[in-house]
Protein backbone atom coordinates (compact mmCIF):
# COMPACT_ATOMS: atom_id res chain seq x y z
CA UNK A 1 0.00 0.00 0.00
CA UNK A 2 1.50 3.52 -1.05
CA UNK A 3 -0.86 5.91 0.05
CA UNK A 4 -0.01 6.58 3.85
CA UNK A 5 -1.52 8.75 6.22
CA UNK A 6 -0.06 10.45 9.57
CA UNK A 7 -1.86 12.51 11.92
CA UNK A 8 -1.12 13.60 15.46
CA UNK A 9 -2.31 15.52 18.48
CA UNK A 10 -0.27 17.86 20.35
CA UNK A 11 1.67 16.01 23.18
CA UNK A 12 -0.83 16.93 26.20
CA UNK A 13 1.05 18.33 29.02
CA UNK A 14 -0.02 15.85 32.31
CA UNK A 15 0.01 18.44 35.07
CA UNK A 16 -3.70 17.14 35.94
CA UNK A 17 -6.14 14.76 34.54
CA UNK A 18 -7.61 15.52 31.03
CA UNK A 19 -10.59 17.69 30.36
CA UNK A 20 -12.87 17.58 27.53
CA UNK A 21 -10.83 20.21 25.50
CA UNK A 22 -8.51 17.44 25.15
CA UNK A 23 -10.85 15.21 24.03
CA UNK A 24 -12.22 17.75 21.42
CA UNK A 25 -8.70 17.44 19.82
CA UNK A 26 -8.52 13.92 20.14
CA UNK A 27 -11.50 12.84 18.85
CA UNK A 28 -11.35 15.21 15.81
CA UNK A 29 -8.11 13.35 14.99
CA UNK A 30 -9.44 10.15 15.79
CA UNK A 31 -12.65 10.62 13.18
CA UNK A 32 -9.59 11.86 10.77
CA UNK A 33 -8.02 8.83 11.26
CA UNK A 34 -10.67 5.97 10.44
CA UNK A 35 -11.79 7.72 7.88
CA UNK A 36 -8.72 7.96 6.19
CA UNK A 37 -8.28 4.05 7.31
CA UNK A 38 -12.00 3.35 5.36
CA UNK A 39 -10.31 4.86 2.37
CA UNK A 40 -7.74 2.35 2.55
CA UNK A 41 -4.87 4.81 3.61
CA UNK A 42 -2.02 3.17 5.95
CA UNK A 43 -2.51 5.59 8.56
CA UNK A 44 -0.36 6.17 11.69
CA UNK A 45 -2.37 8.19 14.43
CA UNK A 46 0.04 9.31 17.20
CA UNK A 47 -1.02 11.15 20.58
CA UNK A 48 0.66 11.07 23.52
CA UNK A 49 2.30 13.22 26.63
CA UNK A 50 4.68 16.34 27.19
CA UNK A 51 6.20 15.38 31.05
CA UNK A 52 8.72 17.63 31.59
CA UNK A 53 9.17 21.43 32.87
CA UNK A 54 9.18 23.25 36.36
CA UNK A 55 5.41 22.83 36.47
CA UNK A 56 5.29 19.57 37.11
CA UNK A 57 8.60 19.37 39.42
CA UNK A 58 6.46 21.94 41.22
CA UNK A 59 3.11 19.75 41.19
CA UNK A 60 5.05 16.70 42.09
CA UNK A 61 6.76 18.43 44.84
CA UNK A 62 3.53 19.22 46.57
CA UNK A 63 2.26 15.95 46.28
CA UNK A 64 5.13 14.67 47.89
CA UNK A 65 6.37 12.42 44.90
CA UNK A 66 9.15 12.27 42.02
CA UNK A 67 7.88 13.91 38.70
CA UNK A 68 7.95 10.88 36.88
CA UNK A 69 5.79 9.41 39.46
CA UNK A 70 3.76 12.20 39.59
CA UNK A 71 3.15 12.16 35.58
CA UNK A 72 2.41 8.39 35.59
CA UNK A 73 -0.48 8.17 37.86
CA UNK A 74 -2.29 11.05 34.90
CA UNK A 75 -0.59 9.14 32.15
CA UNK A 76 -2.56 6.21 33.36
CA UNK A 77 -5.92 7.59 33.69
CA UNK A 78 -5.63 9.35 30.45
CA UNK A 79 -4.95 6.03 28.78
CA UNK A 80 -7.90 5.14 30.38
CA UNK A 81 -9.96 7.94 29.07
CA UNK A 82 -8.98 7.61 25.68
CA UNK A 83 -9.87 3.74 25.67
CA UNK A 84 -13.38 4.83 27.24
CA UNK A 85 -13.86 7.20 24.21
CA UNK A 86 -12.65 4.38 21.84
CA UNK A 87 -9.47 6.38 20.27
CA UNK A 88 -7.40 4.05 18.51
CA UNK A 89 -4.18 5.37 17.90
CA UNK A 90 -1.53 3.88 16.79
CA UNK A 91 1.19 5.22 18.77
CA UNK A 92 1.40 6.93 22.79
CA UNK A 93 4.62 8.74 23.14
CA UNK A 94 5.84 10.02 26.63
CA UNK A 95 8.90 12.62 26.31
CA UNK A 96 9.90 10.10 29.53
CA UNK A 97 10.53 7.74 26.91
CA UNK A 98 13.93 6.71 26.72
CA UNK A 99 14.22 6.37 23.19
CA UNK A 100 12.86 10.10 22.82
CA UNK A 101 15.72 11.22 25.20
CA UNK A 102 17.83 9.75 23.13
CA UNK A 103 17.18 11.16 20.15
CA UNK A 104 16.37 14.94 21.66
CA UNK A 105 20.07 15.03 23.09
CA UNK A 106 21.47 13.99 19.51
CA UNK A 107 19.08 16.62 17.74
CA UNK A 108 19.99 19.14 20.58
CA UNK A 109 23.98 17.85 19.46
CA UNK A 110 23.52 17.72 15.88
CA UNK A 111 22.31 21.34 16.14
CA UNK A 112 25.05 22.78 18.51
CA UNK A 113 27.91 21.23 16.34
CA UNK A 114 26.51 22.49 12.78
CA UNK A 115 26.03 26.38 14.97
CA UNK A 116 22.30 26.92 14.99
CA UNK A 117 22.25 26.49 18.47
CA UNK A 118 25.09 28.90 20.69
CA UNK A 119 25.56 29.38 24.28
CA UNK A 120 24.30 33.10 25.90
CA UNK A 121 22.22 34.97 28.58
CA UNK A 122 18.49 35.08 28.87
CA UNK A 123 16.91 37.37 30.25
CA UNK A 124 12.93 37.70 29.98
CA UNK A 125 9.63 37.76 30.90
CA UNK A 126 8.18 33.72 31.61
CA UNK A 127 5.16 32.12 32.21
CA UNK A 128 5.30 29.01 34.51
CA UNK A 129 2.25 27.57 34.08
CA UNK A 130 2.77 27.96 30.28
CA UNK A 131 6.36 27.35 30.18
CA UNK A 132 6.33 30.50 27.89
CA UNK A 133 8.76 33.57 27.51
CA UNK A 134 6.58 36.69 26.47
CA UNK A 135 8.45 39.95 25.13
CA UNK A 136 6.60 43.51 27.08
CA UNK A 137 5.18 44.38 23.62
CA UNK A 138 3.19 40.47 23.80
CA UNK A 139 1.94 40.95 27.63
CA UNK A 140 -1.81 41.31 28.16
CA UNK A 141 -1.99 44.10 30.35
CA UNK A 142 1.12 43.18 32.17
CA UNK A 143 0.36 39.45 32.32
CA UNK A 144 0.68 36.55 30.45
CA UNK A 145 -1.35 36.57 27.09
CA UNK A 146 -2.32 32.92 26.59
CA UNK A 147 -3.37 32.27 30.56
CA UNK A 148 -3.67 36.07 32.41
CA UNK A 149 -1.51 34.80 34.89
CA UNK A 150 1.73 36.63 36.38
CA UNK A 151 5.04 36.61 34.54
CA UNK A 152 8.19 37.03 36.73
CA UNK A 153 11.37 38.17 35.20
CA UNK A 154 14.40 35.56 34.60
CA UNK A 155 18.06 35.94 33.73
CA UNK A 156 20.27 32.74 33.40
CA UNK A 157 22.74 31.08 31.16
CA UNK A 158 21.33 29.51 28.09
CA UNK A 159 21.82 28.27 24.95
CA UNK A 160 19.84 29.60 22.10
CA UNK A 161 18.18 28.35 18.56
CA UNK A 162 19.08 30.64 15.71
CA UNK A 163 15.71 30.60 15.06
CA UNK A 164 16.09 34.45 13.31
CA UNK A 165 18.40 33.38 10.27
CA UNK A 166 15.36 31.16 9.33
CA UNK A 167 12.61 33.49 9.10
CA UNK A 168 13.13 33.77 4.99
CA UNK A 169 12.54 30.57 4.83
CA UNK A 170 9.62 30.35 6.92
CA UNK A 171 7.96 33.03 4.50
CA UNK A 172 8.78 31.11 1.36
CA UNK A 173 7.44 27.56 2.81
CA UNK A 174 3.94 29.54 3.42
CA UNK A 175 3.65 31.26 0.27
CA UNK A 176 4.51 28.03 -1.78
CA UNK A 177 1.81 25.94 0.95
CA UNK A 178 -1.06 28.53 1.36
CA UNK A 179 -2.82 25.16 3.39
CA UNK A 180 0.53 24.91 5.84
CA UNK A 181 -1.54 26.51 8.05
CA UNK A 182 -5.18 26.69 8.80
CA UNK A 183 -7.60 27.65 8.69
CA UNK A 184 -5.75 31.35 7.60
CA UNK A 185 -6.65 33.06 10.49
CA UNK A 186 -4.32 31.40 11.98
CA UNK A 187 -2.06 32.15 9.45
CA UNK A 188 -2.84 35.59 9.29
CA UNK A 189 -2.16 36.26 13.17
CA UNK A 190 1.52 34.70 13.26
CA UNK A 191 2.63 36.83 10.33
CA UNK A 192 1.31 40.01 11.63
CA UNK A 193 2.26 39.25 15.16
CA UNK A 194 5.61 37.51 14.88
CA UNK A 195 7.03 37.34 11.38
CA UNK A 196 6.65 40.61 10.47
CA UNK A 197 7.86 41.98 13.59
CA UNK A 198 11.30 39.98 13.14
CA UNK A 199 11.92 36.17 14.61
CA UNK A 200 14.04 36.37 17.94
CA UNK A 201 16.62 33.97 18.70
CA UNK A 202 15.18 30.98 20.73
CA UNK A 203 16.14 30.26 24.62
CA UNK A 204 16.26 26.64 24.02
CA UNK A 205 18.00 25.26 27.52
CA UNK A 206 17.72 25.92 31.42
CA UNK A 207 19.35 25.82 34.27
CA UNK A 208 16.62 26.72 36.57
CA UNK A 209 14.81 23.77 35.92
CA UNK A 210 15.84 19.83 36.53
CA UNK A 211 13.46 18.24 35.05
CA UNK A 212 14.11 17.68 31.82
CA UNK A 213 16.06 16.02 29.48
CA UNK A 214 19.96 17.51 30.19
CA UNK A 215 22.24 18.37 27.61
CA UNK A 216 24.61 15.54 27.62
CA UNK A 217 27.70 17.73 26.83
CA UNK A 218 26.42 20.30 29.46
CA UNK A 219 24.53 18.48 31.73
CA UNK A 220 23.81 21.64 34.29
CA UNK A 221 21.20 22.48 31.25
CA UNK A 222 18.37 21.08 30.08
CA UNK A 223 16.41 20.85 27.20
CA UNK A 224 13.85 23.43 27.07
CA UNK A 225 10.33 22.56 26.59
CA UNK A 226 10.00 23.11 22.64
CA UNK A 227 12.92 21.06 21.40
CA UNK A 228 11.72 18.29 23.52
CA UNK A 229 8.16 18.46 23.10
CA UNK A 230 8.05 19.28 19.30
CA UNK A 231 10.79 16.40 18.37
CA UNK A 232 8.34 13.83 19.47
CA UNK A 233 6.43 13.79 16.12
CA UNK A 234 9.71 12.58 14.14
CA UNK A 235 11.75 10.59 17.79
CA UNK A 236 9.04 8.28 17.87
CA UNK A 237 9.77 7.27 13.98
CA UNK A 238 12.92 6.65 14.94
CA UNK A 239 14.52 9.84 13.86
CA UNK A 240 18.00 10.69 14.57
CA UNK A 241 18.15 7.37 12.38
CA UNK A 242 17.02 8.22 8.90
CA UNK A 243 16.95 4.96 7.80
CA UNK A 244 14.37 3.80 10.26
CA UNK A 245 11.25 1.85 8.61
CA UNK A 246 8.78 3.91 10.54
CA UNK A 247 10.22 7.43 9.40
CA UNK A 248 10.70 6.61 5.69
CA UNK A 249 7.43 5.62 5.55
CA UNK A 250 5.70 8.41 7.27
CA UNK A 251 7.74 11.17 7.61
CA UNK A 252 6.68 14.26 6.74
CA UNK A 253 3.27 14.31 8.61
CA UNK A 254 0.25 14.80 6.58
CA UNK A 255 -0.83 17.17 9.85
CA UNK A 256 -0.58 18.08 13.33
CA UNK A 257 -3.49 18.87 14.88
CA UNK A 258 -2.85 21.51 17.84
CA UNK A 259 -5.09 24.24 19.71
CA UNK A 260 -4.68 27.73 18.33
CA UNK A 261 -2.60 28.43 21.76
CA UNK A 262 0.12 26.69 20.40
CA UNK A 263 0.30 27.20 16.43
CA UNK A 264 2.81 29.10 16.49
CA UNK A 265 5.66 27.04 18.10
CA UNK A 266 4.66 24.44 15.50
CA UNK A 267 3.90 26.59 12.97
CA UNK A 268 7.50 28.78 13.21
CA UNK A 269 9.87 26.68 15.73
CA UNK A 270 8.92 23.21 14.53
CA UNK A 271 9.44 24.14 11.10
CA UNK A 272 12.42 26.11 11.92
CA UNK A 273 14.04 23.18 13.55
CA UNK A 274 13.20 20.70 10.68
CA UNK A 275 14.79 22.61 8.02
CA UNK A 276 17.92 23.32 10.67
CA UNK A 277 18.28 19.25 10.72
CA UNK A 278 17.90 19.02 7.09
CA UNK A 279 14.37 17.06 7.44
CA UNK A 280 11.06 17.87 5.14
CA UNK A 281 8.44 20.18 7.09
CA UNK A 282 5.16 18.84 8.02
CA UNK A 283 2.58 19.03 5.46
CA UNK A 284 0.09 21.17 7.39
CA UNK A 285 -0.67 22.23 10.83
CA UNK A 286 -4.33 23.59 11.70
CA UNK A 287 -5.32 25.64 14.90
CA UNK A 288 -8.21 24.26 15.99
CA UNK A 289 -10.49 26.64 18.86
CA UNK A 290 -11.45 25.97 22.01
CA UNK A 291 -13.94 24.39 24.00
CA UNK A 292 -15.63 27.78 26.01
CA UNK A 293 -17.33 26.44 29.34
CA UNK A 294 -19.17 29.12 31.05
CA UNK A 295 -17.83 32.04 29.13
CA UNK A 296 -14.08 31.14 29.51
CA UNK A 297 -11.53 28.41 28.08
CA UNK A 298 -12.19 24.98 29.48
CA UNK A 299 -8.75 24.80 31.29
CA UNK A 300 -6.70 22.46 33.79
CA UNK A 301 -4.96 25.88 36.07
CA UNK A 302 -8.68 27.33 36.43
CA UNK A 303 -9.93 23.72 36.94
CA UNK A 304 -13.44 24.47 35.54
CA UNK A 305 -14.84 21.10 34.34
CA UNK A 306 -15.95 17.74 34.90
CA UNK A 307 -14.31 14.04 34.55
CA UNK A 308 -15.07 13.54 30.95
CA UNK A 309 -15.92 10.25 31.97
CA UNK A 310 -19.22 11.52 33.75
CA UNK A 311 -20.31 12.49 30.56
CA UNK A 312 -19.94 9.24 28.96
CA UNK A 313 -21.19 7.52 31.47
CA UNK A 314 -24.21 9.85 31.62
CA UNK A 315 -24.52 9.80 27.74
CA UNK A 316 -22.89 7.66 25.87
CA UNK A 317 -19.42 7.01 24.28
CA UNK A 318 -20.87 8.10 20.94
CA UNK A 319 -23.20 10.97 22.42
CA UNK A 320 -19.81 12.69 23.77
CA UNK A 321 -18.12 12.24 20.39
CA UNK A 322 -21.06 12.99 18.35
CA UNK A 323 -21.41 16.50 20.17
CA UNK A 324 -17.98 17.61 19.84
CA UNK A 325 -17.52 16.68 16.50
CA UNK A 326 -21.05 17.73 15.49
CA UNK A 327 -21.25 21.28 17.74
CA UNK A 328 -18.82 23.29 16.77
CA UNK A 329 -17.18 23.88 13.20
CA UNK A 330 -13.48 23.07 12.91
CA UNK A 331 -11.21 25.88 13.89
CA UNK A 332 -13.72 27.77 15.35
CA UNK A 333 -14.08 28.37 19.33
CA UNK A 334 -17.35 26.54 20.68
CA UNK A 335 -19.68 26.21 23.73
CA UNK A 336 -19.34 23.32 25.71
CA UNK A 337 -22.67 22.40 27.95
CA UNK A 338 -24.37 19.71 29.15
CA UNK A 339 -27.63 21.24 27.60
CA UNK A 340 -26.17 21.52 24.85
CA UNK A 341 -25.13 17.99 24.33
CA UNK A 342 -28.62 16.65 25.86
CA UNK A 343 -30.31 19.01 22.67
CA UNK A 344 -28.03 17.25 20.11
CA UNK A 345 -27.98 13.92 21.12
CA UNK A 346 -32.09 13.40 21.55
CA UNK A 347 -32.66 15.79 18.35
CA UNK A 348 -30.14 13.75 16.42
CA UNK A 349 -29.02 10.53 17.43
CA UNK A 350 -32.45 9.53 19.54
CA UNK A 351 -35.20 11.50 17.13
CA UNK A 352 -33.32 10.68 13.60
CA UNK A 353 -31.10 7.83 13.40
CA UNK A 354 -32.27 6.08 16.33
CA UNK A 355 -35.62 6.11 15.54
CA UNK A 356 -35.47 5.81 11.78
CA UNK A 357 -33.13 2.47 12.55
CA UNK A 358 -35.77 1.00 15.09
CA UNK A 359 -38.58 1.63 13.26
CA UNK A 360 -37.10 0.62 9.80
CA UNK A 361 -35.83 -3.21 11.43
CA UNK A 362 -39.54 -3.20 13.47
CA UNK A 363 -40.92 -3.34 10.36
CA UNK A 364 -38.95 -5.33 8.40
CA UNK A 365 -39.32 -7.81 10.94
CA UNK A 366 -43.31 -6.95 11.72
CA UNK A 367 -43.89 -7.74 7.85
CA UNK A 368 -41.21 -9.99 6.61
CA UNK A 369 -39.94 -11.45 9.54
CA UNK A 370 -37.07 -10.07 9.07
CA UNK A 371 -36.19 -11.31 5.46
CA UNK A 372 -35.73 -8.58 2.93
CA UNK A 373 -34.80 -8.58 -0.62
CA UNK A 374 -35.27 -5.58 -3.35
CA UNK A 375 -38.36 -6.70 -5.55
CA UNK A 376 -37.10 -3.44 -7.08
CA UNK A 377 -41.12 -1.63 -7.67
CA UNK A 378 -39.81 1.63 -7.84
CA UNK A 379 -41.39 5.33 -7.62
CA UNK A 380 -39.64 8.41 -8.84
CA UNK A 381 -39.43 9.37 -5.34
CA UNK A 382 -36.82 6.43 -4.70
CA UNK A 383 -33.92 7.47 -6.68
CA UNK A 384 -33.69 10.81 -5.13
CA UNK A 385 -32.58 9.09 -1.68
CA UNK A 386 -30.41 6.48 -3.46
CA UNK A 387 -28.77 9.59 -5.66
CA UNK A 388 -27.72 11.02 -1.70
CA UNK A 389 -26.45 7.82 -0.64
CA UNK A 390 -24.37 7.16 -3.73
CA UNK A 391 -23.24 11.17 -3.67
CA UNK A 392 -22.21 10.24 0.25
CA UNK A 393 -18.55 9.60 -1.23
CA UNK A 394 -18.04 12.95 -3.33
CA UNK A 395 -19.34 15.10 -0.69
CA UNK A 396 -18.28 13.78 2.38
CA UNK A 397 -14.33 13.23 0.75
CA UNK A 398 -14.54 17.16 0.09
CA UNK A 399 -15.84 18.00 3.70
CA UNK A 400 -12.90 15.56 5.57
CA UNK A 401 -10.16 16.95 3.22
CA UNK A 402 -11.21 20.36 4.34
CA UNK A 403 -11.10 19.56 7.61
CA UNK A 404 -15.38 20.28 8.06
CA UNK A 405 -15.38 17.58 10.34
CA UNK A 406 -18.91 19.31 11.97
CA UNK A 407 -20.08 19.49 8.24
CA UNK A 408 -19.36 16.11 7.15
CA UNK A 409 -21.59 15.03 9.70
CA UNK A 410 -24.43 16.95 8.60
CA UNK A 411 -24.34 15.67 5.54
CA UNK A 412 -23.80 12.14 6.92
CA UNK A 413 -27.35 12.29 8.95
CA UNK A 414 -29.43 14.30 6.10
CA UNK A 415 -29.28 10.59 4.35
CA UNK A 416 -30.75 9.55 7.77
CA UNK A 417 -33.04 12.39 7.70
CA UNK A 418 -33.82 12.13 4.38
CA UNK A 419 -34.47 8.21 5.04
CA UNK A 420 -37.25 9.14 7.77
CA UNK A 421 -38.68 11.83 4.95
CA UNK A 422 -38.94 8.73 2.41
CA UNK A 423 -40.91 6.85 5.52
CA UNK A 424 -43.70 9.01 5.64
CA UNK A 425 -43.57 9.46 1.43
CA UNK A 426 -43.44 5.55 1.06
CA UNK A 427 -46.12 5.12 4.29
CA UNK A 428 -45.12 1.41 4.30
CA UNK A 429 -48.33 0.86 6.84
CA UNK A 430 -50.71 1.54 4.21
CA UNK A 431 -48.66 -0.49 1.91
CA UNK A 432 -49.07 -3.26 4.11
CA UNK A 433 -52.54 -3.17 4.14
CA UNK A 434 -52.74 -4.37 0.49
CA UNK A 435 -52.06 -7.85 -0.82
CA UNK A 436 -51.05 -6.53 -4.07
CA UNK A 437 -48.40 -3.95 -2.40
CA UNK A 438 -46.45 -6.32 -0.64
CA UNK A 439 -43.68 -6.27 -3.80
CA UNK A 440 -43.53 -2.73 -2.87
CA UNK A 441 -43.53 -2.68 0.57
CA UNK A 442 -40.72 -5.13 0.58
CA UNK A 443 -39.06 -2.58 -1.76
CA UNK A 444 -39.42 0.76 0.39
CA UNK A 445 -37.83 -1.44 3.32
CA UNK A 446 -34.81 -3.01 1.47
CA UNK A 447 -34.47 1.08 0.21
CA UNK A 448 -33.77 2.04 4.27
CA UNK A 449 -31.99 -0.73 4.84
CA UNK A 450 -29.45 -0.30 1.83
CA UNK A 451 -29.18 3.34 2.90
CA UNK A 452 -28.96 2.96 6.49
CA UNK A 453 -26.17 0.15 5.61
CA UNK A 454 -24.18 2.58 2.83
CA UNK A 455 -24.18 5.53 5.43
CA UNK A 456 -22.99 3.60 8.47
CA UNK A 457 -20.15 2.58 6.05
CA UNK A 458 -18.91 6.20 7.18
CA UNK A 459 -20.27 6.40 10.57
CA UNK A 460 -17.37 3.90 11.85
CA UNK A 461 -15.14 6.67 11.40
CA UNK A 462 -17.05 9.35 13.46
CA UNK A 463 -19.62 7.13 15.90
CA UNK A 464 -17.85 3.35 15.78
CA UNK A 465 -19.67 2.16 19.05
CA UNK A 466 -23.33 2.99 16.93
CA UNK A 467 -21.83 1.34 13.89
CA UNK A 468 -21.00 -2.08 15.36
CA UNK A 469 -24.24 -1.76 16.71
CA UNK A 470 -26.36 -1.24 13.37
CA UNK A 471 -23.94 -3.61 11.37
CA UNK A 472 -24.86 -6.61 14.27
CA UNK A 473 -28.18 -5.82 13.41
CA UNK A 474 -28.69 -5.53 9.83
CA UNK A 475 -26.58 -8.74 9.74
CA UNK A 476 -24.03 -7.77 7.18
CA UNK A 477 -20.62 -7.78 6.05
CA UNK A 478 -20.55 -5.41 3.37
CA UNK A 479 -18.82 -3.05 5.87
CA UNK A 480 -15.96 -1.71 4.07
CA UNK A 481 -14.91 1.02 1.79
CA UNK A 482 -15.30 -0.68 -0.85
CA UNK A 483 -18.78 -1.36 -0.01
CA UNK A 484 -19.63 2.66 0.06
CA UNK A 485 -22.30 2.04 -2.90
CA UNK A 486 -26.16 1.15 -2.96
CA UNK A 487 -26.22 -2.14 -3.84
CA UNK A 488 -29.62 -3.23 -5.38
CA UNK A 489 -28.97 -6.82 -5.08
CA UNK A 490 -28.25 -7.27 -1.46
CA UNK A 491 -30.53 -9.52 0.51
CA UNK A 492 -30.90 -9.18 4.10
CA UNK A 493 -31.56 -11.53 6.68
CA UNK A 494 -32.03 -9.08 10.10
CA UNK A 495 -31.40 -9.85 13.85
CA UNK A 496 -33.32 -8.23 16.46
CA UNK A 497 -33.92 -4.61 16.41
CA UNK A 498 -32.72 -2.82 19.43
CA UNK A 499 -32.60 0.88 20.78
CA UNK A 500 -29.60 2.67 19.69
CA UNK A 501 -30.22 5.26 22.10
CA UNK A 502 -32.09 6.49 25.04
CA UNK A 503 -33.89 9.96 25.48
CA UNK A 504 -32.25 11.75 27.59
CA UNK A 505 -34.55 13.44 29.95
CA UNK A 506 -33.60 16.93 31.46
CA UNK A 507 -33.67 16.99 35.08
Amino acid sequence: MNKKFYITTPIYYPSANFHIGHCYTTIAADAIARFKRLEGFDVFFQTGTDEHGAKIAQKAAEAGVTPKEYVDKIIENAKDLWKSLDISYDYFIRTTDEQHIKGVQAIFKKLYDQGDIYKGEYKGLYCVPCESFWTNSQLVDGKCPDCGREVKEVTEEAYFFRLSKYQDKLIEIYDKNPNFILPITRKNELVNNFIKPGLEDLCVSRTSVKWGIPVDFDPKHVVYVWIDALSNYITSLGYPDENAELFKKYWPADIHLVGKEITRFHAIIWPALLMALGIDTPKQVFGHGWLIINGGKISKSLGNYKDPREYIDAYGIDAVRYFVLREVPFGADGTFSEEALINRTNADLVNNLGNLFNRTVSMAHKYFSGLVENKEVLEDYDNSLIDSVNNLDKVLNEKMDGLKINEALDELFDVFRKCNKYIDEATPWVLAKDETKQDRLETVLFNLLESIRVATVYLQAYLPDTAKKIFEVLNTDKTTYENNTFNKDNKYNLNEPIHLFDRIEVK
